[in-house]
């Protein structure tokens, strides 16, 4: 089998290096040039000649703009990289009988209520970064291809910036900060979707009705604020040595941004976890890992 990672020094890029390696030949791909290969989303034309050369069996394709707020700006970059680039990528597995893996988000939906988002429900982004995602997911299945889209929450890795360690770093700076209390989701660790990644593309193979879009996160879910008390309660009885004496909970309306959040960011996983017969931990246990690698260091 022969893989095409795209993003691989991203969060779960990085992770997928690992995981995806024994499945077969891996041929892992950043923006920067390599042998005349490419996996620089912003290029599409670039791409496709990248994918024709290699004609990989997957494709696993771990990159994508990310910056929330600039996609407001950015819009046009955010659509080439989200959109165009995704799309390009589904057309040439289409054309190779090759099985494409996506990540998107749940910024595809419009945040309102309590119940945790399932595959069917209607979608409705609330800022350009979820509408550029939900222009890839569209292009995948406009394509025909096979395919896995993840959509996920919250993602973060011991590797690179995250909220975490955003934390940890203000707390050893400020004795007060302030945390937003009313976004809801589920703290989902790059590693733990890489793994998932892995055991679904072998039962795919196997299986090729398996193939479509699944939501995958963490189990539970959680406030920013909450889990900001948990990252810091573990710092603290880990001897870490900090100046914050209080966390204050606010509202998402004390803090504006130039792209609006959604407030209810929590994904129902069910349909993953009975067509894979896969367990997904609680979000606590992949953070209390994250941070013990984080404070060893």
């Amino acid at each position: 089998m022969k893989i095409l990672l795209l993003g691989k020094n991203g969060q779960v890029g990085w992770e997928l290096q690992r995981s995806l390696a024994p499945l077969g030949e891996l041929i892992a791909l950043d923006r920067n040039p390599v042998d005349g290969l490419t996996g620089d989303l912003s290029n599409p034309d670039e791409l496709r000649k990248t994918i024709r050369q290699i004609a990989p069996d997957v494709i696993v394709n771990a990159a994508a703009y990310t910056a929330v707020d600039k996609a407001e700006s950015e819009a046009e970059l955010a659509d080439r990289i989200n959109g165009q680039a995704t799309q390009v990528m589904a057309l040439e597995a289409a054309a190779l009988d090759a099985l494409l893996i996506h990540y998107s988000t749940d910024y595809v939906f419009s945040g309102a209520g309590i119940k945790p988002w399932q595959e069917t429900d209607s979608v409705s982004p609330v800022n350009h970064y979820g509408f550029s995602k939900l222009a890839g997911e569209q292009a995948i299945i406009a394509s025909g291809c096979k395919h896995l889209i993840f959509r996920t929450s919250w993602v973060y890795g011991a590797r690179g910036n995250n909220f975490a360690k955003t934390m940890l770093r203000l707390a050893r700076e400020r004795e007060t900060l302030n945390v937003i209390d009313d976004q809801i989701g589920a703290p989902t660790g790059a590693d733990l979707i890489a793994d998932v990644t892995v055991l679904t593309i072998r039962q795919v193979c196997s299986n090729p009705e398996l193939a479509g879009l699944y939501h995958l996160a963490a189990g539970g879910a959680v406030s920013w604020y909450d889990y900001a008390v948990h990252v810091i309660d573990f710092a603290k009885a880990n001897g870490g040595s900090l100046a914050v004496k209080a966390l204050q909970p606010i509202p998402t309306t004390a803090y504006p941004t130039p792209a609006a959040r959604p407030l209810n960011s929590r994904l129902d996983t069910f349909k993953l976890r009975n067509n894979f017969s896969l367990h997904l931990p609680d979000w606590q246990s992949g953070v209390t890992r994250m941070l013990r690698e984080v404070l060893d260091k």
